[in-house]
């Protein structure tokens, strides 16, 4: 902020005159003016200067009053009382024979209050520790306060260096700006951190306990090396925590002493331990109180065993294990308190746990708080427990996890316990936090084949607040392009029975370019519905049914592929014309025509996470079996099995691992193995690719066939140069992924920990290895070195080429006039080749992190395939991004 007026320092121990800085001892008022005498009797009291305080108001203040005899006594006394109320400038006291004159310039009155210089610390941050506000009085003590309290905002924030220097700009009508001029300085780190008087463990064992680290060029993205004085109080118990698991009762931190450098910049930490004897536990025994819980039972189940060394982790984690045992049985309120039996000599500690007499518990009442949107019952409905059961710790943390599991309120809902009315009677109560449940995505990728990738969708999870899914999505690629509607009702007439429907339509399509042009080689129309139905089992189990019914269309460019059987000089141009096997393939000529599928479904499903949305543990198995020939044109059976589980492990690392295979088993003949036909059509096979396995591109894993244009030149009967690798330039052939009958498909993640800073910007990264493998499949059969050519009439040949280049099969010697037939070569000769059929396993590694961005959900892999087979189409890099609503 620029200021035309010229900026006057506010001295914090002086008075402004004019100007000028004249200073003014706290404990000194100015000197009275001299009169007469000064025991004159006073017959008049004037008070002049005054602005915005009447004579009257000022005359309240002080004690001098007419009649009264004038002393230097009183006079002293009236100028402190005046300024202490800190309503002027200045005051003077002259007496005239008895006639006081007390002279008085007030104080400003403050027109606006300025920050300059602060950068690190944004004015809203800082405006709340200011006092001091606009047509208020300015007052030196005032500033005084401010400068403290945002100096000491900057030491909170590790910057022990700032300075705040107030100004003040003098305006018209008795009127000031306050300026708050900011040196925030260097942000102070933790140079060093001394322990003093450890012996059992190393400096650096110690210091990795602690949330303070010595501050290194290898920290830049962290704040643990800033100077925190609450974070000094915390490693203190930090350390105390570390020794008494490692069994000394008696380790105390002596003193902690934090010490700025000499340049004021940086901090040294000093520690000073007693470490103490070692203990290992004593006698451990339980004394229950309880009718439920008896010593003989409990006993044995006590994870600690006399001689094992004392850990107070242990301790505490028995302490709550008994408590919550308690509560399965109905004891809401059980008090477990362990008594310890401390023996120095023999250093062990004996340990008592106590659990005293309580009332079994019964829930009184099921409060809901919180939720505007979702309706009371769909929250109520997930409670394993109704007003008037008996009390059960456990399945009130259950009802905790599923009442997350709906995605619709914050991660971090409990359930309070709260006492009722009565002393056997429990209120529980869900304080909700309610939170975006609609969902518009956005994702996009690149790939070889496809180019741009473009998905959006849109769904809402809590629909009209009643806890029903409605969704949509749409999707673009040069690969494919969708459109599908669903609505899930979980719960169909407030009873236990989820029911589904699903809507679709997907045009999916397989091409190759020619210089800049692009011919479809393969597209499947697929239109088609599914009805699903879900009930559980046991709290765990369920099981669900589902009928679909879908019609594909599978075409391919008859311009492109098929030949002309009618002879009236054009391809495809009617019904007589068939696909050519040696320009489609016959892979793709086998999957041509219209067929329906009608098929049947079940699954049943284990679940016992402690979150579907995010879970940390548990595990999860699914079986299914797919029934195809209830009607339609299309007999199969399909089963697969997907498992999943997840741990917690070192702190809060997530792991988890998760596996799933399948097969499908024809039902009908359609041909022979030597007519290289499968009995399971193309298009309800297995296939394999992104996003099942990072690090290959869409179905880019498993049996594919790749077609290779080239032109050969003819030299002495021989084709030269007719054998091409098509690894030279994948993107100039066709690659037409075919599938299996057969796959599986492994995962192992874990999710990394970050900061509280990274935590609040929604950052989870990730580590991970994907394997697995899609084959069985009957190998077409191929156009193996083609050359495409014309005979003296122009009609079409085709030659085959050996390995060694020479012609064979021509198709006639001579033409119709008995004149040699000699061919003419033109572009469009090729070669296919199979690969991927073999259940060797692909495996990729990678990173990934997820983030909840400003803009909506963020999630961005890269990895790389480490095994792969030949024909296999790997990917390095996609992301994808959405938004809430």
């Amino acid at each position: 902020m620029k200021h035309k007026k010229r900026l006057l320092p506010i001295l914090l121990s002086g008075t402004i005159l004019a100007g000028i800085a004249v200073p003014v001892h706290a404990q000194e008022a100015p000197a009275v003016q001299p009169g007469l005498t000064t025991d004159d009797t006073i017959r008049s009291i004037v008070v002049n200067g005054s602005q915005r305080l009447e004579p009257g108001t000022v005359l309240s203040y002080m004690k001098l009053r007419v009649g009264q005899t004038y002393t230097q006594e009183s006079a002293d006394q009236a100028l402190k009382d005046l300024f202490e109320t800190e309503l002027f400038k200045d005051v003077s006291i002259r007496n005239n024979a008895g006639a006081v004159v007390i002279d008085v310039v007030e104080n400003p009155v403050i027109n606006r209050i300025l920050l300059e210089g602060n950068k690190r610390i944004k004015d809203d941050a800082i405006r709340p520790e200011i006092r001091l506000a606009p047509r208020q009085i300015f007052t030196r003590s005032k500033v005084r306060a401010d400068v403290a309290r945002i100096i000491e905002l900057y030491k909170r924030k590790g910057r022990f260096a700032a300075s705040v220097e107030p100004k003040m700009v003098q305006l018209d009508q008795n009127r000031v700006d306050i300026v708050f001029e900011v040196n925030e300085g260097p942000k102070s780190k933790v140079q060093q951190i001394n322990i003093i008087g450890n012996e059992v463990f190393s400096d650096g064992k110690l210091r990795g306990e602690m949330v303070t680290k010595q501050s290194r060029f290898y920290r830049f993205f962290s704040s643990s090396d800033t100077y925190d004085p609450d974070r000094l109080a915390f490693d203190q118990q930090k350390l105390r925590q570390f020794y008494l698991t490692e069994g000394y009762a008696d380790f105390r931190v002596i003193s902690a002493v934090a010490e700025l450098t000499p340049d004021k910049k940086d901090f040294i930490i000093t520690y000073v331990v007693e470490e103490g004897e070692r203990y290992k536990f004593g006698d451990v025994s339980v004394e229950s109180e309880i009718r439920d819980f008896t010593a003989e039972t409990l006993t044995p189940l006590l994870p600690m065993q006399e001689g094992d060394f004392y850990d107070a982790k242990q301790v505490e984690d028995t302490v709550e294990s008994l408590s919550e045992t308690a509560g399965l049985f109905g004891y809401a309120f059980a008090d477990v308190r362990p008594e310890f039996n401390r023996d120095k000599d023999t250093l062990t500690m004996g340990i008592t746990f106590k659990v005293a007499e309580s009332d079994r518990v019964y829930v009184e009442r099921i409060d809901i708080n919180g939720n505007t949107l979702t309706q009371d019952k769909v929250v109520r409905r997930e409670f394993r427990l109704n007003e008037g059961d008996a009390f059960n710790s456990f399945q009130v943390k259950r009802s905790a996890n599923r009442i997350k599991s709906l995605g619709f309120f914050q991660d971090e809902l409990e359930i309070e316990q709260k006492q009722g009315s009565a002393p056997d009677r429990i209120i529980l109560e869900a304080n909700v936090e309610e939170r975006a449940t609609g969902e518009l995505q956005l994702s996009a990728g690149f790939s070889s084949v496809e180019n741009f990738i473009l998905q959006a969708s849109v769904r809402q999870r809590n629909f009209r607040g009643k806890g029903q899914e409605l969704r949509t999505s749409v999707s673009y690629s040069s690969f494919s392009q969708s459109i599908e509607l669903g609505f899930t009702e979980p719960y169909l007439f407030d009873r236990n029975i989820a029911v589904g429907v699903d809507l679709f339509r997907r045009d999916l399509n397989s091409f190759n370019f020619v210089g800049d042009d692009r011919e479809t080689t393969f597209e499947q129309l697929t239109t088609g519905f599914q009805v699903r139905a879900g009930v559980p089992i046991t709290e765990y189990l369920s099981a669900s049914l589902r009928y679909g019914l879908s019609h594909d269309d599978v075409t391919l460019d008859r311009d492109l592929f098929f030949t002309d059987s009618d002879g009236d000089g054009f391809r495809g141009n009617s019904d007589a014309d068939t696909c050519d096997p040696l320009v489609a393939g016959r892979f793709l000529c086998d999957a041509l025509g219209k067929r329906t599928t009608s098929s049947i479904g079940a699954s049943l499903i284990y679940d016992d996470r402690d979150n579907r949305v995010r879970p940390t543990r548990g595990q999860t198995v699914v079986g299914s079996l797919d029934f195809a020939g209830l009607g339609g044109s299309v007999k199969y059976l399909r089963g697969r099995l997907n498992a999943a589980k997840y741990w917690r492990v070192l702190g809060n690392f997530i792991f988890s691992v998760s596996a799933e295979g399948g097969y499908i088993h024809p039902l009908e003949n359609r041909g022979s193995a030597a007519d290289g036909i499968d009995d399971v059509r193309l298009t309800d096979r297995f296939f394999l690719g992104e996003p099942q396995i990072r690090g290959f591109d869409i179905r880019g894993v498993g049996p594919r066939v790749i077609r290779a244009r080239f032109t050969p030149e003819i030299v002495d009967g021989r084709a030269v140069n007719s054998i091409i690798d098509f690894r030279e330039d994948r993107d100039s052939v066709t690659d037409d992924a075919i599938g299996g009958r057969a796959y599986y498909l492994g995962r192992a993640e874990l999710e990394i920990p970050l900061g509280s800073g990274a935590r609040e910007l929604g950052l989870r990264p990730s580590i991970f290895v994907d394997a697995g493998a899609v084959f069985n499949v009957t190998q077409p059969l191929l156009v193996e070195n083609r050359v495409q050519a014309v005979d003296t009439n122009g009609d079409p040949l085709f030659i085959t080429v050996n390995d060694d280049g020479a012609l064979v099969n021509t198709t006639d010697a001579v033409d119709a006039n008995g004149v040699a037939n000699e061919p003419s070569l033109v572009a469009g000769s090729f070669t296919e080749q199979f690969f991927g059929d073999s259940a060797s396993p692909r495996v990729s590694v990678g990173i990934g992190v997820n983030w909840n961005s400003p803009f909506g959900p963020f999630r961005i892999d890269v990895a790389r395939a480490l095994l792969k087979e030949p024909g296999d189409d790997t990917k390095l890099f996609t992301f994808n991004v959405g938004t809430q609503f």
